[in-house]
């Protein structure tokens, strides 16, 4: 089933601030909360909350605004990993955006009600990496070492942040703790993350020195990634699991991979087909010749025919760049340019003067110009 585009759900533009989109979401979310008993509307309450969820995350805003959709699904154009809905947590989002504990939402199911959420495995964050290339490492690909600084799980503690656990005597272990809360659609129990164990629902005897309670050290790391033959510029490749650690057991996050690419000095690129420019002379235009050019891989001879035009084309197939992720290549436009001398010596200038006096008149453009004279 398609989705609604997350920009037409919030009712802004793709070139919305993030102060519009928050708050697009603020009076959408209040308008469709499950407990506004005028308007609530659980789906449609579900439906901006995770429009909000993309569209307030940089990284991932860039992600839905190259693929759309897809860039979530695990069949994506940039081979993004699965995003679900589950994963959003609105609890979050309410407090960041109300000041309060909005987890528990009264009588609406979904979106992790009720439940401490700081113990649930977190995948660690997302890094995202500018790479340049030259215009034959996109055309060919090659190998390229990445330096980042990532978070690491801390040796000392075995990513835990302390040592000698004990529960949290604030909260009692559950991470939370649970208020009534006056709003606008009246008198609802809420949740806030309780501030000594920051919802873990455990404390330490002793903390961490080495990483200092966070559970993770900030670490240089080099990485040595194979691009694949193709690339563009502002195509991305993600690098699965090769982020900075997880919290809690979860997963390590995504290394994304941007490519800048140089322009070539002769080749122009529209992605798979390339097109050179080659320059004649008028002799060699007029009376045809062999022509040695440049292309991808190596020199090829051209039979340049006696009479070419100005800006005529020829086409070299397979002689462009692989499709990515596909097989076959695109193809080579040779076109061809005409040099004018600017200078002449006198007996130049005298053949130039009878080759004037060649009859055109059979030509289809003289004849097609000559009716308006």
């Amino acid at each position: 089933m398609n989705k609604k585009d997350y920009y037409e759900v919030l009712g802004v533009s793709k070139t919305a601030t993030d102060e519009e989109i928050k708050r697009a979401f603020r009076k959408l979310a209040k308008e469709y909360h499950p407990d506004n008993k005028q308007t609530g509307n659980e789906e449609k309450f579900k439906e901006v909350g995770e429009a909000y969820a993309i569209l307030s995350d940089p990284n991932k805003r860039r992600q839905y605004d190259q693929f759309g959709h897809q860039a979530f699904n695990n069949n994506g154009g940039a081979n993004y990993s699965g995003f679900s809905a589950e994963d959003i947590d609105l609890s979050e989002i309410f407090n960041d955006l109300f000041g309060g504990g909005f987890s528990g939402f009264g009588s609406f199911s979904g979106f992790g009600r009720g439940r401490s959420t700081s113990k649930r495995p977190r995948k660690g964050e997302d890094s995202l990496v500018v790479v340049n290339l030259t215009f034959e490492e996109a055309a060919f690909g090659t190998k390229k070492t990445i330096t980042l600084d990532l978070n690491e799980k801390c040796s000392s503690c075995h990513g835990e942040g302390g040592f000698n656990e004990t529960t949290c005597r604030t909260c009692g272990g559950s991470g939370r703790i649970i208020s009534e809360q006056r709003s606008l659609f009246g008198v609802f129990q809420t949740q806030t993350t309780c501030q000594e164990c920051g919802g873990s629902g455990r404390t330490y005897k002793e903390i961490c020195h080495e990483c200092n309670g966070r559970g993770n050290v900030r670490k240089k790391k080099d990485i040595e990634v194979t691009i694949p033959e193709g690339v563009d510029t502002g195509y991305q490749l993600r690098i699965s699991g090769k982020g900075s650690s997880g919290s809690n057991g979860g997963p390590n996050g995504d290394i994304y991979l941007e490519f800048k690419v140089k322009p070539h000095e002769l080749f122009t690129r529209d992605e798979e087909d390339i097109y050179l420019h080659v320059p004649l002379t008028i002799t060699e235009a007029i009376l045809g010749c062999k022509k040695e050019i440049p292309t991808l891989t190596g020199n090829v001879i051209l039979d340049v025919k006696a009479g070419t035009q100005p800006n005529e084309k020829v086409k070299l197939k397979n002689k462009g760049i692989k499709k990515i992720n596909a097989l076959g290549k695109g193809s080579m436009y040779v076109i061809y340019d005409i040099i004018i001398p600017d200078k002449l010596t006198m007996s130049q200038k005298k053949l130039l003067k009878e080759l004037a006096q060649t009859d055109l008149e059979d030509n289809p453009e003289f004849r097609k110009f000559q009716k308006y004279l």
